[in-house]
């Protein structure tokens, strides 16, 4: 991935104190992102997909996504992406507070990328979206954006 440009990050999550820490986390972070919001899942395939006020929305470098939301869930959010052509490539880190095996297993086989349980302490959980920038942003070696996208 060049370094001429910034990461793009779909974060889906409904609790606004994970968000606004995410956020600064990111914020404070080594790597150059746009962090782009959506409180819930139907949001955030609107987003994805372009619809409405999100007509001009760039395509996603990586989403984390929370499970439990409000209108439509992480679940459906993953399978309707997942079963997508154009969006199936983009990599998604369920981040929630879930640690129930059922929705580790039932992400997995929708295609999650990587399961992450939000730990309750605010060190830890900065700790944990540090170490997601570290990992997915500067090890991992994402797609880049197909042009193709840009066109939906």
């Amino acid at each position: 991935m060049s370094d001429s440009r910034n990461i793009e990050i779909l974060l889906v999550e409904d609790n606004p104190g994970d968000a606004r820490l995410t956020q600064e986390a990111l914020r404070e972070g080594k790597i150059r992102n746009n962090l782009h919001h959506a409180k819930d899942g139907v949001e955030a395939l609107a987003f994805l997909k372009r619809e409405g006020i999100h007509a001009n929305a760039p395509t996603p470098d990586l989403i984390l996504l929370d499970l439990n939301l409000p209108r439509k869930d992480g679940r459906q959010v993953l399978s309707e992406m997942k079963a997508d052509p154009r969006l199936r490539v983009i990599p998604v880190v369920v981040l929630t507070t879930s640690e129930a095996e059922n929705d580790i297993v039932k992400s997995y086989e929708l295609h999650a990328n990587c399961y992450i349980t939000k730990p309750v302490d605010l060190e830890k959980f900065i700790a944990i979206v540090r170490a997601i920038e570290s990992f997915w942003l500067a090890v991992v070696t994402l797609p880049n954006r197909n042009p193709q996208l840009a066109a939906l």
